[in-house]
């Protein structure tokens, strides 16, 4: 049975996936069940071939991506491929050189141990990691002042899979000893209706493509929030229509459940209306935008901005936060004269 070392400290995103993809085994095990992200499914297809011919454990590699774009997914898919058992951790739950020794000390030649969120990884933790996978041992030091010791410890050749939302964060040194450095891009509307149908299929339910592709294109090219949009839009249909999703019990499914048309969901509208009907279109400080929405400072910065800035909604300026002409007309509003991107503002002062 494979040995997972699941902390509880582990990251919401590591356990958001685990509860959406549990039931009914949602998550691909190969790389050709893996749908989407073609140049580095090719890039792992060398990597992982080679390493097998060699009879070696792979490369390092590290995955990087906002969340639910299928990083874990690709960490049980190479542990798959390599015929190698996984172990998973998260950077926050190694807290100390020991918890990190405690684990690769258990690893076989072979192994893969995955770490998500890799860039939460404490300084003294990541210094201990460096001879671990370039030369596998540790070295430990135990004890303090005159008595303290160091000891080598020998350690498997495994492969280490990291995983992070903010390449940013990861040290350099860190990052230049992982062979592969991938970075995941948002999934097509298309690559999504795949993803749901194949879903659908697993879970039992009956789907035709234009009900698919609702779903698909609402999803915010997100995997994670297809599969999620696909079991409410399937409870929709059971308890208030046929059982069947087609483009109109998809449509009405999403609607009862707050995702419009281009995937807004109530809290991306909020922070919209705030823009627009609070403050004028802007600009407005983040501080003030998430205080007017609810929300942390950090989640509107790192969950939903993003997003309306893809869509062309938002733009971050040295100013503040300014909603663009779409937002208006996305929340059929009239922009007043006076707001950014209307062509009648104002320019401000040199002093401002």
């Amino acid at each position: 049975m494979r040995d997972e070392l699941l902390s509880p400290d582990s990251s919401d995103d590591d356990a958001a996936l685990d509860d959406e993809l549990r039931d009914g085994g949602l998550r691909p095990s190969t790389l050709e069940e893996f749908v989407g992200q073609a140049e580095l499914k090719e890039h792992l297809r060398i990597i992982l071939g080679a390493a097998r011919r060699r009879s070696q454990a792979a490369d390092h590699l590290l995955f990087a991506g906002p969340p639910g774009l299928g990083k874990t997914t690709l960490a049980h898919i190479v542990a798959h491929e390599m015929g190698a058992v996984l172990h998973a951790t998260s950077g926050p739950a190694l807290e100390r050189a020991g918890d990190l020794a405690a684990i690769l000390t258990k690893l076989d030649d072979g192994d893969v141990l995955f770490i998500d969120e890799i860039h939460r990884l404490p300084r003294s933790v990541e210094e201990v990691l460096y001879p671990g996978i370039e030369d596998f041992h540790l070295d430990i030091v135990l004890g303090k002042g005159p008595a303290a010791r160091s000891v080598r410890l020998p350690v498997a050749r495994f492969t280490l899979v990291g995983a992070t939302t903010r390449t940013g964060l990861i040290t350099g040194p860190l990052r230049d000893r992982f062979g592969l450095v991938a970075r995941l891009d948002y999934y097509t509307a298309d690559d999504l209706d795949r993803i749901v149908e194949r879903a659908a299929g697993i879970l039992g339910v009956r789907i035709d493509r234009e009900g698919s592709y609702e779903i698909a294109r609402r999803a915010r090219g997100t995997p994670r929030i297809a599969n999620r949009l696909l079991r409410r839009v399937r409870d929709f249909a059971e308890m208030q229509g046929s059982g069947v999703i087609d483009a109109r019990t998809a449509h009405d499914g999403l609607r009862v459940f707050g995702v419009d048309a281009i995937g807004l969901d109530k809290v991306d509208r909020a922070i919209l209306s705030a823009i627009c009907e609070r403050f004028g279109g802007g600009p407005v400080g983040l501080s003030t935008l998430a205080i007017s929405v609810s929300e942390p400072t950090e989640t509107v910065e790192d969950v939903y901005e993003p997003f309306l800035i893809q869509q062309g909604l938002l733009m971050r300026t040295p100013r503040g936060r300014v909603a663009t002409p779409a937002a208006w007309a996305h929340l059929d509003l009239a922009p007043p004269p006076s707001a950014p991107g209307s062509g009648h503002e104002t320019p401000p002062s040199l002093f401002e």
